[in-house]
């Protein structure tokens, strides 16, 4: 099939290799602007436009898809489908009924749970046992056009929203390619999704990785490894900011106040929270390297008493 691809993160690229892969006619990769990172401003590309142009595939990165031209070109292009994952930017109705096998969307969940932008790090921090991709007919709304296939992948006790990330970038890949020969052989089901079964997974920003230690431990302990490795989950340590990468849940009923650290130990360092306290295995302080807590404490001196936040 001619396929137009969408998609701009790291996420995405096993997607656009296995479409390759698989003898697909890829007749235009599209993804988001090129953006200037770090201090020099540098401009980068992103890593779908990389993986594109290393398969020599055309690439387009409009600023804007609804733009009348980039709609025209897509037209042009004549996909007998569009296959979209993590691409970043909601897509027009007048794209949407361009390809006339649709737009099909690879989705990082378990439809309808977690609708959104980011439904690996939800799953992690909401306590989920299980996830999974879904392959899916893309319409107006968000996340909620009919599903095709879907498949589970269970979520350890230690996953981080990296090691889920790069599991269902591969599962996605697989069952992209295979929701693909379905539609081309027309045994592809479409099932509606139960929209009172949906719940929704916002966008990720630093905020939300500001530590509330009024939580539970066990709430606290999941959010450090959903935004592991970003935006990453971080509170205050004498005014600096101190980022958290690794815990666990310690029970604990002593009477001190939420973010009061109540034990130093060779290596860890435990603080109380709204239930139980969680104990810090990996930290790292503004401006230095991310350490183990015995390696943090050889150098950094915390006494119990202390208050984080």
């Amino acid at each position: 099939m001619k396929v137009i691809f969408m998609g701009t993160p790291d996420f995405a690229v096993n997607t656009l290799r296995e479409i390759v892969k698989a003898g697909h006619e890829v007749v235009g990769v599209v993804t988001q602007p090129d953006k200037a990172k770090g201090r020099g401003g540098k401009l980068c590309f992103p890593e779908v436009k990389e993986a594109a142009l290393e398969l020599n595939l055309p690439v387009y990165q409009p600023v804007k898809v609804k733009d009348p031209e980039f709609i025209q070109k897509v037209k042009d292009l004549k996909p007998d489908v569009i296959v979209v994952a993590a691409f970043g930017q909601i897509l027009p109705k007048d794209i949407l009924d361009i390809p006339p096998y649709g737009c099909i969307n690879v989705h990082a969940s378990l439809l309808p749970k977690y609708r959104g932008a980011a439904p690996i790090q939800a799953a992690i921090i909401n306590g989920e046992k299980e996830t999974g991709v879904t392959i899916m007919h893309m319409d107006v709304g968000l996340d909620t056009g009919d599903m095709i296939l879907q498949e589970k992948i269970q979520i350890s006790d230690d996953e981080t929203g990296g090691s889920l990330h790069d599991k269902l970038a591969v599962l996605g890949a697989k069952l992209l390619v295979k929701a693909l020969e379905q539609i081309k052989e027309g045994t592809a089901i479409r099932v509606p999704q139960d929209d009172s079964q949906a719940t929704y997974a916002k966008m990720l920003d630093k905020e939300m990785g500001n530590i509330d230690f009024t939580k539970p431990a066990v709430y606290i302990e999941r959010l450090i490894r959903g935004l592991n490795p970003w935006p990453s989950a971080y509170t205050k340590l004498n005014g600096k900011t101190l980022k958290l990468w690794k815990a666990k849940v310690k029970e604990y009923s002593a009477g001190a106040k939420p973010g009061e650290v109540v034990e130093v130990n060779k290596d860890s360092i435990v603080v109380m929270t709204g239930k139980d306290a969680l104990e810090i295995l990996e930290l790292q302080l503004e401006g230095k390297k991310r350490l183990s807590a015995d390696e943090f404490l050889r150098g950094y001196k915390i006494e119990k008493g202390i208050v984080l936040g």
